[in-house]
């Protein structure tokens, strides 16, 4: 996510409310160095636009995105699950509307990834991917080169990939996180298998999804910090 030395990136409250009130955060990280320094500010000026410095925002190309590969060992992509695992928290159900505005604002937040939903879990949330892919999904910032990978997550199981791929296929960049318990009491009690089941379960999946037209694909292990080698 880390653009090139001298620009910057502004944080804007993603909430699905009003936030004109919010001051508007200003993320100035130099490309070379560890050190990320947050500091509040005026807004950046627009395409065009003069800042109240006189001077015009520097326009960077955008890395390019390459799964599983970084453009440089300085550069930190940022994967994010707010519309996925963030909704999980008590309190945190979000309307059709309201994640497809989270999503372009994540968008504008020039996030790498995006994990925008679940799409096996229902009819509504499969649909709210899908406009995802379909819209925010095909927005590419021609002056930077910036698209956002829109990411599905799935079980391991043939059915969810397919709603995953069915969902996400829209994009310009399609991927799919697939998920499985990795721990021994979560193979034991929850899947009800053996570790031999689990990692055919996991590497049929993977297998699966490349099929489908996945070439973006992510496995994760559920239970990870529990599980052993």
């Amino acid at each position: 996510m880390i653009p090139t030395t001298g620009s910057t990136l502004v944080l804007r409250s993603v909430l699905p409310f009003r936030s004109s009130s919010l001051p508007s955060l200003r993320l100035n990280r130099p490309y070379n160095k560890s050190s990320l320094l947050i500091s509040c500010c005026s807004p950046v000026p627009e395409k065009g636009e003069t800042s109240a410095s006189g001077l015009k925002p520097v326009v960077e190309r955008w890395p390019e995105y390459i799964p599983h590969k970084l453009p440089d060992k300085n550069y930190v992509r940022v994967f994010d699950t707010t519309l996925r695992d963030g909704e999980q928290a008590p309190g945190g159900a979000l309307t059709p509307p309201q994640k497809l505005e989270i999503a372009r604002q994540l968008a504008k937040l020039r996030v790498d990834i995006m994990e925008v939903g679940f799409p096996a879990s229902s009819e509504e949330e499969f649909e709210t991917v899908k406009t995802i892919a379909k819209t925010v999904g095909n927005e590419v910032d021609e002056e930077t080169g910036y698209v956002p990978v829109i990411c599905a997550i799935a079980r391991s199981k043939l059915e969810d990939v397919k709603a995953a791929w069915e969902a996400v296929k829209y994009a310009k960049r399609p991927k799919i996180l697939i998920f499985t318990s990795t721990s021994d009491i979560h193979m034991k009690y929850k899947l009800k298998k053996t570790k031999e089941e689990v990692i055919e379960m996991a590497t049929s999946s993977v297998r699966f999804a490349k099929s489908l037209g996945f070439v973006d694909v992510q496995l994760g292990c559920e239970d990870g910090g529990r599980s052993m080698s």
